[in-house]
């Protein structure tokens, strides 16, 4: 059987198709398939036994049909979450539905024998939380910013007391409204004033504000480091919240101990990939200058101006190591 790149990812996905475009100009087998189609455009069926200790069968779309055990990487990008395959449900037939599938389907192509994945979908869970994200970083030499969780006014109050400019950020996105619409809260910065016990309700994340010059955004697969500086040009806080057409960007030189730490990061959580932000407060040169501020282990590259070299080094990791999988 031929190894093939299974690409688990949502219809609309440009990243993804960069990199099966790469893939298919080498001549790779690439299987595209998004598990909430899971119905009738998504049929498959899977055994294992005493005699075959590992799981084989087939995924069958509306368009092919994909032997598991030809799977020798798996590049696990941004399924649609099976909860939009089951959203005209009742609640409770829904949450069974969602639950069946993602412990069934989802267990199945989670567990593919000798597959290599990027990244697997329970690394980028486990790195996905802040609190580890930070504690990691710390650990591991990295400058970090000083950090408070809590859902405590007074000690928001102290922490603010004691750091002088605080901001917030959130841990995850917004949710989906009952439209379907997402949103998004943007690092900001706070006024403790404001502090009071509505805090109470739920976990919030108060940082110190960082006297930054820049912020760099460090996309690393496998081995290559691609290091981008961003500026924006109304100074903003955070990037992100302005037009991305409007960004300005340059190369910049990641100092060695930071590339090292970067690759031990994603060594201690399984991962193969990440996209690492840092607040700079100098030029760049010393470490020192360098701030961790998060690792998205499933983050967007598409948009950068060195996304073909980047491309590049997903398609020759992805075609790589999957065939030494085999």
């Amino acid at each position: 059987m031929a190894p093939l790149v299974l690409v688990l990812t949502s219809l609309e996905d440009v990243t993804a198709d960069r990199v099966i475009a790469a893939l298919n100009e080498r001549e790779v087998p690439v299987a595209r398939v998004d598990p909430a189609d899971i119905g009738t455009g998504l049929s498959f069926g899977a055994r294992i036994g005493a005699g075959s200790p590992t799981w084989s069968g087939r995924l069958r779309t509306t368009s092919r049909e994909v032997e598991l055990g030809e799977a020798a990487a798996v590049y696990y990008r941004r399924p649609t979450p099976y909860i939009a395959r089951y959203g005209h449900l009742p609640a409770q037939q829904r949450d069974f539905a969602v639950a069946e599938a993602r412990h069934g389907l989802g267990g199945i192509l989670n567990h593919l024998h000798n597959a290599f994945y990027v990244n697997h979908p329970s690394a980028v869970t486990a790195a996905d939380f802040k609190p580890a994200q930070l504690q990691k970083a710390a650990h591991l030499g990295l400058t970090i910013p000083p950090t408070l969780v809590t859902n405590d006014a007074e000690q928001a109050r102290e922490f603010a007391a004691d750091h002088g400019h605080v901001i917030y950020k959130t841990f995850r996105g917004l949710p989906r409204d009952e439209n379907g619409h997402t949103g998004a809260i943007w690092a900001q910065r706070v006024d403790p004033d404001t502090f009071d016990d509505s805090l109470a309700v739920t976990a919030h994340l108060f940082q110190a504000e960082i006297p930054k010059t820049g912020d760099v955004w460090v996309t690393v697969v496998g081995q290559k480091v691609f290091a981008q500086q961003i500026t924006a040009q109304d100074s903003a806080l955070d990037w992100r919240r302005g037009d991305w057409d409007q960004l300005q960007h340059a190369p910049i030189a990641v100092p060695a101990p930071v590339e090292t730490a970067l690759h031990h990061y994603l060594s201690a959580f399984g991962l193969v990939f990440g996209c690492f932000d840092f607040a700079l407060t100098g030029d760049g040169d010393s470490t020192a200058d360098w701030v961790f501020i998060e690792c998205n282990p499933n983050g967007q590259w598409g948009w950068l101006p060195d996304a073909d070299a980047i491309t590049t080094a997903f398609a020759d990791i992805l075609s790589t190591e999957g065939g030494r999988a085999r």
